[in-house]
């Protein structure tokens, strides 16, 4: 089970930084990986030349030569002088990689996230939480931590090397007993604590995802908790998130102790061994004092190489989490473009249609809508109706192709469609920047704007905010009538072929509905709205009506001329 645990993990880890060392921008990571290991060759020959004379300073003192222990201090701090630059230099390159690891491994989860509207897909599943978790913090943990582990370990093995052959002529007898010492210790460690800790560690992360993110709801709904006086059940719910962190984080600090406990006895216990089992030979005069101290830095450094997985277990079972959390990630993802059950067909056509179409619940267990045909001509309009609950929302997630769960074939324009959804979305920016929106890039004259805002009943907003160019939360100074004129506004602004309105106007006056249906009017705009107000006939040429899995379509008498 252990082994197949370390190989699941070493296929996670390859999987995610393979994304990375054999990208286009390996080659500049490959030759700054191969500088820093250069520098870790580098700090290696200088903490075996420092032990060497360090050694050389106490037989000096011991000889009471002072010519010798001149000669050593000079050499000691030339050294120094030399080392301790480079490896600042070393730390420096280290971040600096690790930075642009993250930069590129960040892009490439961002655009996989937001590609094809595969964030939406994920929150229909409960097989991936908090996302925004494991892109904003799991690979900032995941590249500095590798690239740290990676070093390490080459330090770690150079280090080997260099004191093994000063520790073997010193004393062999101490070069065996510490290898059986570092191998006891490692498996120990991984036997013991490995499983437990990672799979505390992993429950860790999620559950303080789950705390923050209880606390961003009761920001984002202030007003609808203020309204409904609801605070004291929001305290209950974010304080039963907070104690299933305290009591998971209570579970890993106990584990902690174990492991601090076994940490601190395997590494104290090595201050004194080495003075132990060399003491005869100092002792009878046959190893000067220095010796002692020389062989002292050989052991711990040889200790701390074979010794790595003991010193440095915490940490790794945090980047073990932090590895399979972004494993889960990528291949859900992978799950979403690549279904294994049968999904709607969709194909683009000049115009809007529905062939045989069924729609299911995303489990497939239930059926919403059944064997749906009908046809949107170019410069006509159809009203969609039904009870709460029949699927008239999910007719338009299918159309959108948010919503894969059916059968039968879906015809949609080349052009581009523009969805409003009930409750408009107010993206963070100035209000030029609402307008234009999703097309950022778009350059419209200030007039052209303000004539928008006047068709829509919002000339006010120009005055209450200072200008177009003004910067607030607007999702929460403007009301969901407002929003919904606003999101009027940018249907006529970029006038696209087909236009989607689901319930686009549910927050507005009879009054308003009917100035911004009479602006749609006007525009060449092929429309389908989703509303239960009967005034919303007169505004379209036909009316789907939805009851229960069946359909009925047929044109309006008091059609639009």
């Amino acid at each position: 089970m252990s082994n197949q645990f370390n190989y699941r993990l070493l296929s996670q880890f390859w999987r995610i930084g393979q994304l990375y060392w054999l990208s286009p921008r390996k080659c500049p990571a490959i030759l700054l990986l191969f500088f820093l290991l250069c520098l870790s060759l580098f700090g290696t020959l200088v903490t075996v030349g420092l032990s060497i004379f360090l050694s050389e300073l106490e037989s000096s003192l011991a000889a009471v030569d002072s010519n010798r222990f001149l000669q050593a201090v000079v050499i000691f701090i030339g050294i120094l002088l030399i080392g301790v630059p480079i490896l600042a230099l070393k730390v420096y390159l280290q971040s600096q990689l690790s930075l642009s690891w993250r930069q590129w491994l960040t892009e490439y989860f961002l655009n996989k996230y937001l590609d094809q509207r595969n964030f939406y897909a994920l929150t229909t599943t409960t097989d991936i939480d908090n996302p925004d978790q494991r892109i904003a913090e799991d690979i900032q943990n995941f590249t500095q931590q590798s690239l740290y582990f990676a070093l390490v370990l080459c330090d770690s093995i150079l280090l080997l090397i260099g004191f093994s052959g000063v520790l073997w002529r010193i004393a062999p007898a101490l070069m065996i007993f510490l290898i059986i010492y570092a191998v006891i210790g490692t498996v120990f460690t991984t036997i013991v604590f490995g499983r437990t800790l990672v799979g505390i560690n992993f429950e860790q992360l999620k559950r303080e995802a789950d705390f923050r993110y209880g606390l961003i709801r009761v920001r984002d709904h202030a007003e609808a908790i203020a309204f409904y006086q609801g605070q004291a059940a929001e305290s209950q719910e974010i304080w039963q998130r907070f104690l299933r962190v305290f009591s998971n984080f209570t579970h890993l600090i106990r584990w902690q102790l174990g492991l601090d406990l076994f940490q601190n006895s395997y590494q104290y216990i090595t201050f004194l061994l080495p003075t132990f089992i060399l003491a005869p030979q100092i002792l009878a005069g046959e190893l000067e004092i220095g010796v002692s101290a020389q062989a002292g830095v050989a052991f711990r450094s040889i200790l701390i190489a074979l010794g790595l997985i003991v010193s440095q277990f915490e940490q790794l079972s945090n980047l073990a989490a932090a590895v399979t959390r972004l494993d889960e990630l990528q291949n859900s993802i992978e799950k979403i473009q690549n279904p294994s059950q049968t999904e709607l067909n969709r194909v683009e056509d000049s115009c809007i249609s529905f062939q045989n179409v069924t729609l299911h619940t995303p489990n497939y267990q239930k059926i919403l809508i059944q064997d749906l045909s009908f046809t949107v001509p170019l410069g006509e309009s159809l009203l969609i109706t039904g009870k709460s609950g029949v699927g008239k929302t999910s007719l338009l997630r299918a159309l959108a192709g948010l919503w894969q769960s059916g059968t039968g074939t879906i015809t949609y324009p080349k052009s581009h469609i523009l969805f409003l959804p009930q409750r408009p979305y107010m993206i963070l920016g100035s209000l030029r920047e609402q307008l234009i929106y999703p097309q950022p890039n778009t350059t419209i004259s200030e007039n052209e704007l303000l004539q928008i805002l006047q068709q829509v009943n919002l000339t006010d907003l120009v005055e209450r905010f200072n200008g177009l160019d003004s910067i607030t939360e607007w999702g929460r100074v403007l009301s969901i009538g407002e929003q919904q004129r606003l999101a009027f506004a940018r249907l006529l602004l970029q006038s696209p072929q087909y236009a989607i309105l689901d319930e686009a106007t549910s927050a507005l006056d009879e009054t308003n509905q009917t100035l911004l249906y009479q602006q749609l009017q006007k525009t060449d705009i092929t429309y389908i709205s989703v509303g239960h107000r009967s005034s919303l006939r007169s505004f379209h040429h036909w009316i789907l009506e939805l009851r229960n899995t069946n359909a009925c379509i047929q044109p309006i008498k008091t059609a639009p001329h």
